[in-house]
């Protein structure tokens, strides 16, 4: 089973507009309510693939509730804690002529209790998991070493354990070794307080995640791939040109990918080789976290691998 942590969850609005001015009232050509949050994408496309897949996290609320249901209405099965307070709403603002505006509420402040019925679910939960995947900010209230110590604990159960977080979630995350991470270039640069220039430089800090004992460290370059470690190799996994559609959700449908040839024990290759087609496959849709399982199966064979060092 597939374990999916998604501590911050939101209702995503999506709001198509022709266009967006402050002090006017706008009115909205059509509106979108869908459950969101990077761990929801990844315990949605994993589903999809087939894989047995909880998401947990905190919900509260009547914004909870309604999240909650159409998770079941996805056929998403999810096991969360409820809180006192209201799960946050994230809204988008497209406009005709492209752009994007996003206004995130920060989410409801989990008490010290609530964190305490977490840590009693994810122990059950863990307990029936073989690969544990963290995705995404925290709620307020909830200690920035708390990812780091969910690893350990996955950790001392023998299960594996994918991050996907960022500032100092990450950091103190890393130092718990993860079994795999995927920094962009500016949290590697934050990290570590230089800029990276070149390929070289991306390999050269692969390599040192590698070294801190963590098997699996990604650099997304985008519409041209990823280079990826895997434990004492590095590949560049180049991906075909395809209309892009929307590219949010992509990160999250790749780690997806990730942890489903992992679940699947797969060779090292074609676990990237799926990852690269499941995010490739979520930028084809319209939907944020969402892929067609034939659509995947087909991008297989347009993934390029090639080790590198």
């Amino acid at each position: 089973m597939i374990l999916v942590i998604n501590l911050n969850v939101s209702l995503d609005k999506r709001y198509e507009l022709v266009d967006f001015a402050k002090g006017k009232i706008v009115r909205a050509k059509s509106v979108d309510n869908t459950p969101g949050g990077k761990g929801i994408h990844v315990a949605n496309v994993d589903t999809i693939l087939g894989e047995e897949t909880v998401v947990t996290g905190f919900l509260g609320g009547k914004t909870g509730e309604y999240v909650a249901g159409k998770l079941c209405d996805y056929g998403i099965e999810g096991d969360f804690v409820r809180v006192a307070g209201e799960t946050r709403s994230c809204l988008a603002l497209l406009t005709e002529d492209g752009a994007q505006t996003e206004i995130l509420e920060p989410g409801p402040e989990v008490s010290r209790e609530e964190i305490k019925k977490f840590r009693q679910k994810y122990a059950e939960l863990l307990a029936k998991a073989d690969i544990v995947v963290a995705s995404g900010s925290v709620p307020r209230g909830v200690p920035v070493d708390f990812y780091a110590e969910l690893i350990e604990e996955a950790h001392r159960a023998g299960k594996k354990f994918l991050l996907d977080t960022s500032g100092d979630l990450l950091a103190r995350g890393i130092a718990a070794q993860p079994d795999f991470i995927k920094p962009n270039q500016d949290e590697i640069e934050a990290l570590r307080g230089y800029r990276l220039q070149c390929e070289e430089d991306f390999v050269r800090e692969i390599r040192h995640f590698l070294d801190a004992g963590i098997e699996m460290a990604a650099i997304s370059l985008g519409s041209r791939g990823s280079l990826v470690g895997v434990k004492d190799a590095v590949y560049r996994v180049t991906v075909p040109e395809v209309d892009c559609q929307n590219p949010v959700g992509s990160g999250d449908s790749y780690v997806a990918g990730i942890a489903a040839g992992l679940s699947r024990n797969l060779p090292a290759q074609e676990i990237l080789r799926l990852g690269a087609a499941c995010g490739t496959a979520n930028a084809l849709e319209a939907e944020s976290g969402f892929v067609r399982k034939g659509v995947v199966e087909k991008l297989l064979a347009q993934i390029a691998v090639e080790k590198i060092a």
